[in-house]
């Protein structure tokens, strides 16, 4: 979301800070010693303790002894610029971006587990979207839980934001009425907030269902976007996560929060790897509370912060 130079600079700081627990275990490999089969089983755990997922952890480092064996690398510092471009390579496929002329108005349904950060995240993207000069209408699709509801009023009094709700009413019904009013009111943006919800719950996936049907009744190709907020510390919980929401309403991109907070940030690895070649596009990562702390998914960013290069 912040793109000029000294405050993009401020940014890569951040991130990097934000991944400290993460790549803390993996920088303090290169020591500037001997690459021999120690260091690289080294590696490996502390690739694996990272939560990039076993699968891929081998695959990346099956690549780097390839690597190692055919340039003739020498240095440990060169393995650590191999094991950067290797996650670039992973990770690029899933930078993504949200087309916002994609529909008038562009109808985003946020959804995620208990906890995630998502209502928080749709305030931050509020702001994002204001400051970009759209229009939003915020939808309080969580109708039983009060305290839901008056964070997003929060957000949205904050961001001078409308936000639609009803007490206790029927989450498909808020949907619609939302949707509809984008429409009259010729709003650029229209975010669904839903309740969270545990992926066991089958009757709340079937509820989300029919709130993602609500939006398409209301308007054709609606909702545009299908956004998973996931937390940055569930790990590989986070796997399922994804596969779960996926199957009951197609996601289209990601949101990964609280990566500040784990030392599990290269799951970002093991959720591109999970449909290697088409991956559910990561918008966003969040790694503080800051509003700022919300930016777009950089895979060379990313990769550099992990892996402890400038």
């Amino acid at each position: 979301m912040i793109t000029s130079g000294d405050k993009k600079t401020g940014w890569f700081a951040r991130l990097k800070q934000g991944l400290h627990r993460t790549r803390v275990n993996i920088i303090g490999l290169f020591t500037g010693g001997s690459i021999d089969e120690d260091f690289l089983e080294e590696l490996e755990y502390a690739l694996i303790s990272a939560d990039m997922g076993v699968q891929t952890v081998t695959e990346l480092l099956s690549k780097l002894r390839e690597t190692i064996k055919l340039k003739g690398l020498k240095t440990q510092d060169e393995v650590r610029l191999t094991l950067r471009d290797e996650l670039v390579a992973l990770l690029k496929p899933a930078e993504g971006k949200i087309d916002l002329n994609r529909g008038t108005p562009l109808v985003m349904m946020m959804v995620g587990v208990n906890g995630a950060g998502k209502t928080t995240s749709i305030g931050k993207i509020s702001k994002w979207l204001s400051n970009e000069n759209r229009s939003v209408l915020l939808a309080a699709g969580d109708t039983f839980r009060a305290a839901a509801r008056e964070q997003l009023a929060v957000w949205g009094e904050r961001n001078r934001v409308e936000v639609i709700s009803q007490t206790g009413g029927d989450p498909a019904a808020v949907a619609f009425d939302a949707v509809s009013a984008g429409k009259a009111r010729g709003m650029d943006v229209v975010i669904v907030d839903t309740a969270g919800r545990l992926t066991t719950q089958t009757r709340l996936m079937e509820e989300l269902k029919r709130i993602h049907r609500a939006q398409t009744k209301c308007m054709e190709g609606a909702p545009h976007e299908v956004i998973l907020v996931i937390d940055g510390t569930n790990g590989q919980n986070a796997l399922s996560q994804v596969q779960a929401f996926d199957a009951a309403v197609n996601l289209t991109g990601l949101i990964i929060t609280k990566l500040d907070g784990t030392a599990k940030g290269g799951v970002l690895a093991a959720i591109t790897r999970m449909r290697a070649g088409n991956p559910i596009p990561i918008y966003f990562i969040g790694v503080g509370e800051g509003i700022e702390d919300l930016q777009a998914f950089d895979a060379e960013e990313f990769a550099n912060a992990l892996v402890g290069l400038n």
